[in-house]
């Protein structure tokens, strides 16, 4: 009977493991930094939105009490959510007006591109699930899958309603923002429909205690949100 190989019975080496481990850290952390520099490139908005995100998620997604690689998901989520735009052209991206029914069509694309992408990447395959169903509605009336309630990934679930009061009280060159009560108002109208009640609950309760922050986050005065 041949001896076991002393390569297969060495204990592995702390230090090393340790030294992949924050290599591995790091990879992720740039894969990221760098598809929010893409989408920077594609459009500033877009980058600075998404970054708001990130913050605002995390703190729904510890309120909720979510486990840490479901929190690290969100983040990811949060900042990757719009990264499927850089497939959409500019003159639907950017244009002032309502989107017809054509380009409205190709704009729902995006979840679909930024899950294509992500989902190649080792480690991303959750945050890329998360991501496509970003704008899937509580009521199982939105896209890509048509899924409602628990069926849509908890994560997807935050990022759709920090992602529609972001969108709402963020001024943009053909539209100002909302003051802050409307955007609230319409949380809490969709609740339920659009939106998971729990979340939008969680976020309120969020955005009412921290007025100040949130709104300059948005770039809103609070005297302008009242």
């Amino acid at each position: 009977m041949l001896a076991p190989s002393s390569n297969l019975l060495r204990t592995p080496d702390p230090l090393r493991v340790k030294l992949v481990e924050e290599q591995v850290t790091t990879l992720r952390s740039s894969v990221i930094c760098a598809f929010n520099q893409l989408l920077d490139l594609k459009d500033l908005n877009t980058g600075v939105h998404s970054t708001r995100l990130a913050e605002w998620g995390m703190r729904v997604g510890q309120e909720l009490g979510l486990e840490e690689p479901e929190l690290q998901n969100l983040e990811v989520a949060a900042l990757l959510h719009d990264i499927g735009k850089v497939g959409i052209p500019d003159a639907i991206l950017k244009k002032p007006g309502r989107l017809d029914a054509e380009e409205y069509a190709l704009m729902k694309k995006h979840p679909e591109y930024g899950w294509a992408v992500l989902r190649m990447l080792p480690g991303f395959e959750r945050a890329a699930l998360d991501i496509l169903h970003h704008h899937e509605n509580f009521d199982g009336k939105g896209y890509p899958a048509g899924l409602k309630e628990l069926e849509i990934p908890v994560v997807s679930r935050i990022v759709s309603v920090i992602d529609a009061f972001d969108a709402m009280v963020s001024s943009r060159p053909y539209r100002v923002g909302l003051p802050h009560e409307e955007a609230i108002r319409r949380l809490i109208e969709s609740s339920g429909t659009q939106f998971d009640p729990t979340v939008v609950q969680c976020f309120i309760s969020f955005a009412q205690a921290e007025m100040a922050t949130v709104f300059a986050a948005a770039g809103t005065s609070v005297s302008s949100a009242l």
